[in-house]
């Protein structure tokens, strides 16, 4: 398969130039380690191409994500989701805009408003009482809100969450579209869908994927996606006002290389994946998809105390990407064979978990949104004060008061907080000595 930027490194590396630029290492090894890092490890050159600009290795490698995974444009990121978050939500308007955002959001769709200082209107999701989780966005939800006569030009979602429940990304695209608003889709979670049958790229205007997630690819290597009208030319601009001036020459060229895999045969290790997570569904009290609302891959245990297993597990050695309350959650890719497979199922048979009955979760819905006393922005960089967590009813939170993972805010930064809030929390098992709180100043609430 064609690897234009691996390829491009290699052969530039094995001319031997005379390295007069960065990197400091000059393609020598790092200590400790070999050189199979350092030879790719580059600098923008002629040969090497830039993130930034137009031409070259770089642009040929992303138009080749473009076209597989079916949009438009692709631009690389070496910070992860939280850049391409960040990016997006500048292409997605102009400082200062209202914005529709779904209340299920990483905490970098938070510091993003804060920093561009967007005006978010709250995006509820519904509870799904029997398993104890919020379920999809209701496409008639989005047409509510967008017909609220509030302006809305940018709509921002999370599909997959972390418990792997989708949305219809199709129909909140058209919706979206017939009210002259983007579409935004947090997709982290997301970037092996398209290798199953589900691709958002297609129907969203902007999309953003951690490659490092669920594909084969080293830590904070992402990818954001976009549909005309958004221009690579807006992509670039954007990303440069979040991202270093020196990204890393390795992790795209390992971009490159784990799109080529994926484009030959990593599709079908990808689908045996997900028949063998949909086995491991049926023999343990889990979340069962029923509607084709569930990735196909992530496997969420359904317990009555998701730490003491997740704790169990890992004296075996064994380590879910996270637990809470009532649930362990696993991420499944094609890295995990019937090997892995085994040794989780033993694992879990350990604990008695096999074939046994799940219940209804006993959790409680979340709370009623707080009432909002100052923009994400102003909490972010006004004066702050420390409050302990028994006595902050009443404050205005400075900061996200969410479980993470996963990271769904009970309190938003700039919303009051309430004693049923408080008592929320406490009933999950978050545990917080104080709160970073606004300082209110006079004559301002």
């Amino acid at each position: 398969m064609s690897t234009p930027l691996y390829d491009a490194l290699k052969k530039f590396s094995g001319s031997r130039p005379l390295r007069m630029a960065m990197p400091g290492h000059k393609g020598k090894p790092i200590p400790g380690m070999g050189t199979e890092y350092s030879e790719l490890d580059f600098t923008e050159l002629p040969p090497t191409g830039n993130l930034y600009a137009p031409g070259g290795p770089i642009e040929q490698a992303e138009g080749l994500w473009a076209k597989e995974w079916g949009a438009d444009h692709c631009l690389f990121l070496t910070g992860g989701s939280t850049q391409g978050i960040h990016t997006a939500l500048l292409c997605g308007g102009k400082p200062g805009d209202t914005i529709l955002v779904d209340r299920v959001s990483h905490r970098s769709i938070h510091t993003g408003m804060a920093l561009l200082d967007l005006q978010p209107v709250w995006l509820e999701r519904p509870w799904l009482a029997e398993a104890g989780i919020v379920g999809p966005i209701a496409p008639e939800a989005v047409e509510q809100a967008l017909s609220c006569g509030k302006n809305i030009k940018t709509v921002c979602i999370t599909s997959p969450t972390y418990y792997g429940v989708l949305s219809d990304v199709a129909e909140i695209a058209r919706i979206c579209h017939a009210h002259g608003a983007k579409l935004i889709v947090d997709a982290a979670h997301g970037a092996h869908l398209h290798l199953l049958g589900e691709n958002c790229m297609k129907d969203a205007d902007l999309v953003v994927v951690s490659a490092h997630k669920t594909l084969r690819a080293p830590g904070q290597s992402a990818l954001l996606f976009a549909r005309e009208p958004v221009t690579m030319e807006q992509l670039r601009a954007a990303s440069m006002t979040f991202a270093t001036s020196s990204p890393s020459y390795p992790m795209m060229a390992a971009l490159d290389c784990v799109r080529a895999y994926y484009t030959d045969t990593g599709r079908s290790a990808y689908q045996k994946t997900a028949e063998l997570t949909g086995a491991l569904r049926r023999d343990y009290p889990s979340l069962k998809d029923t509607d084709g609302l569930l990735d196909p891959t992530r496997f969420t245990l359904c317990v009555e105390d998701g730490f003491a297993v997740e704790a169990a597990l890992q004296q075996q050695n064994i380590y879910p990407e996270m637990a809470d309350a009532g649930h362990v959650v696993f991420i499944l890719t094609d890295c995990d064979g019937p090997e892995e497979f085994q040794r989780l199922r033993a694992g879990l048979d350990s604990l008695g978990l096999r074939k046994k009955q799940r219940r209804g979760s006993t959790l409680p819905p979340l709370p009623p949104l707080p009432e909002t006393g100052a923009s994400p922005r102003q909490a972010a960089f006004g004066e702050k004060k420390y409050v302990p967590f028994e006595q902050a009813a009443g404050e205005i939170a400075a900061e996200q008061l969410a479980p993470y993972p996963p990271g769904v805010p009970v309190v938003a930064p700039g919303e009051q907080i309430q004693k049923k809030a408080l008592s929320y929390l406490g009933q999950i098992g978050y545990n917080k000595d104080v709160i970073a709180c606004l300082v209110r100043q006079e004559g301002k609430g």
